[in-house]
């Protein structure tokens, strides 16, 4: 899709592209095959994202997954170390009638006593557990925090819809909006101005928007 108005930076009209235009061209849903730990062949779709559409994000991105991941890693843990606990050293066993078992003839045969490191697998699986709820909770807080920030999204994407980009000179401008002239704008002062109108620009200098042609930041 072309712009219908000259870029204020190079007085031409050739690449300049709606900012939502720009934004959706440079991310793609991308479905390949590949090999799972297992070695077997597996369908993974991706999305792909461009320096571009990135830049001209008009929300930031939502938390990461680290922590979460950390959680189900020490969900498996807890459940790995409890489950080796209660094969290896017999912590359910039912001991109500009276002990070991006594051969028919000969001295009574003691039952093994499991090995002294079995009962510190209990305390690891309580701590992975309690890790495991821990990851579980901070990342349903936080992912409900950035929820609330972005309830001015809709305000944000107003002023982000009038905006042009212009592929020559790496600017955006608005065009037609009450209070704001049509002077060229960095990608990073795009973001700022778009961000600050959803309410959540103080985020913008924390996820600064990089220049795709250059590989950095810009101010």
């Amino acid at each position: 899709m072309r712009g219908t108005h000259n870029c204020p930076g190079c007085g031409r009209d050739d690449r300049v592209q709606a900012v939502p235009a720009a934004y959706l061209a440079g991310r793609d849903r991308v479905t390949g095959r590949e090999r799972d730990a297992d070695g077997d062949l597996r369908t993974v779709t991706r999305t792909v994202t461009t320096g571009l559409s990135d830049a001209l994000a008009p929300v930031p991105d939502p938390p990461g997954h680290g922590i979460a991941r950390l959680g189900v890693l020490a969900a498996f843990v807890a459940l790995g170390t409890f489950v080796v606990g209660v094969q290896a050293g017999h912590w359910f066993e039912d001991d109500a009638a009276g002990g070991a078992a006594w051969p028919e003839a000969g001295p009574p045969v003691p039952e093994a006593a499991a090995p002294p490191g079995f009962a510190v697998l209990g305390w690891i699986s309580a701590a992975a557990l309690l890790a495991a709820v821990l990851a579980a909770v901070v990342t349903l807080r936080r992912r409900a925090a950035h929820a609330r920030r972005l309830e001015g999204r809709a305000r944000a994407e107003e002023l982000w819809s009038r905006g042009w980009y212009c592929h020559r000179c790496g600017t955006v401008h608005l065009d037609g909006v009450p209070g704001e002239d049509r002077a060229p704008l960095t990608l990073q002062r795009f973001r700022e101005k778009v961000w600050e109108r959803g309410g959540y620009g103080d985020l913008a200098a924390v996820h600064r928007a990089v220049d795709p042609g250059r590989g950095r930041n810009t101010g």
